[in-house]
């Protein structure tokens, strides 16, 4: 069985009412897929940075998903020399 670990490092940055998140994924093959995604507070609502956060980070993680199987796509093309049919 082969086992590997990947990690992806999310930094977190806030300005005012808007927090900003940095998703990158780096593979032991040495492949970096970034994304990023950003969250604003609006004026009436409470200051609560976690939900921020929150928010910044699953529209990062997300973007990632999507930059990752984009990546994967082009890989199994690029490997076998047909169009792929792979859906997400």
């Amino acid at each position: 069985m082969h086992a590997t670990t990947w990690h992806v490092e999310i930094h977190l940055s806030e300005d005012g009412p808007r927090t900003r998140a940095e998703a990158v994924l780096r593979t032991t093959a040495g492949t970096e897929v970034r994304s990023s995604g950003v969250a604003r507070r609006s004026p009436e609502d409470r200051d609560a940075p976690e939900i921020g956060d929150e928010l910044a980070v699953c529209r990062a993680l997300s973007g990632l998903a999507h930059a990752l199987f984009e990546a994967s796509v082009l890989d199994v093309e690029t490997n076998t020399g047909a169009s792929s049919s792979f859906t997400m």
